[in-house]
């Protein structure tokens, strides 16, 4: 089985946007220490105006901090923070052109919706009619046209995300931060609130960056994303980019499930989904084909997970879509003998397998 990685792909750590002009945010060789913990490590990445991008990882993997870095509220031991091509890494947050919000909306709660999305342009002395005509505008954009007079008590939790979000955006800034606001949502909110935030995006063409530990949120509403691990990055690319070619085994297991398997002293990962069971008469023209035993078949609504060890070694999962398959079918293969294939140009190498000494006798 052969690599299908192609020459351009985005590797660990590319920094590099799209970019015909100067990025809205450029961090270059960035450091946070805490004591004896390097929260960040040399990071550089760009962020091309008017992009959503999104920094993902798990908890303590360094991506708050390092969107603390941009906002201000962390000075860095070493390195850059430039806005616009201005290093900024020395100003306070007044002095930067970016917002942020968080998950805990901080909305005043003595003050109306109206005048919790204006305050920032009371700060800045903006005339009275100008300032509520614009919160109200503002409003008008995140869908709540009508809940002015009322206090944040009053409003939902979602109701409240997309005040701050108003809020946040009233002034116009060059960046905005979201530091996980989707956090406290439940599922079907947080789904709902995803495609109201990227249109919100879009239409007032902010640069957008997003901190998430939520692949999902990743995926689908950025433009381009980081995967972040232990203060570094791992990869930059697209959505696509990075679930259709992780560069590494981190990467493949933390965006999405991946399978990790050792053919010929190689480590390839490949997807549950673009592994097939081979069913007696269907053609294998084109794929790789291994045998196997069905280990457990768990059914998931939309598709059946099955788990297989394969004869070559290794242990793989495989999922398939239930278009005419009932929970009683897929209960009833578990322990059975098949055979599974995958296109090759599906599967990635991502590192050198391990040595396994010899055992001694």
């Amino acid at each position: 089985m052969e690599s299908s990685r192609e020459d351009g792909q985005v590797q660990a750590g590319a920094a590099t946007a799209p970019t015909s002009a100067t990025p809205d945010i450029r961090l270059v060789e960035l450091v946070k220490r805490f004591g004896a913990f390097t929260a960040v490590d040399h990071i550089s990445l760009d962020v091309a105006a008017g992009e959503f991008f999104t920094m993902l990882g798990p908890s303590g993997s360094g991506k708050t901090t390092t969107l603390r870095l941009i906002a201000g509220f962390e000075v860095p031991d070493g390195g850059r923070v430039e806005l616009g091509g201005e290093d900024v890494a020395r100003r306070p947050p007044f002095e930067r052109d970016v917002n942020t919000v968080f998950q805990d909306y901080a909305l005043f709660p003595h003050m109306s919706v109206l005048e919790n999305v204006a305050y920032g342009l009371k700060i800045r002395k903006v005339g009275r009619r100008e300032r509520r005509e614009r919160a109200q505008q503002a409003l008008e954009m995140v869908r709540l046209p009508d809940v002015g007079g009322r206090r944040p008590a009053q409003l939902s939790g979602g109701q409240r995300q997309r005040v701050a979000l108003a809020r946040a955006i009233v002034g116009r800034p060059r960046v905005l931060l979201l530091d996980e606001p989707l956090g406290a949502l439940d599922l079907k909110l947080r789904e709902s609130m995803q495609i109201e935030l990227k249109r919100i995006q879009q239409e007032v063409g902010i640069t957008f960056v997003y901190v998430t530990h939520d692949q999902d949120e990743a995926l689908s509403m950025s433009d381009r994303l980081a995967v972040f691990s232990e203060g570094r990055i791992e990869q930059i690319g697209t959505p696509a980019e990075v679930y259709e070619h992780p560069v590494n085994e981190f990467v493949a297991g933390f965006v999405g499930v991946s399978n990790v398997i050792e053919r010929g002293g190689r480590r390839f990962t490949i997807r549950p989904e673009k592994v097939r069971i081979l069913e007696d008469g269907d053609s294998a023209d084109g794929l790789h084909v291994e045998s196997g035993t069905v280990l457990d078949a768990s059914y998931v609504g939309q598709s059946t997970r099955y788990a297989v060890r394969l004869a070559q070694g290794g242990q793989i999962v495989v999922t398939r879509q239930n278009l005419e398959t009932s929970h009683e079918e897929a209960r009833l293969i578990a322990g059975r003998e098949i055979r599974v294939g995958w296109r090759e140009s599906q599967a990635y190498v991502i590192d050198q397998a391990p040595e396994h000494p010899e055992e001694e006798t």
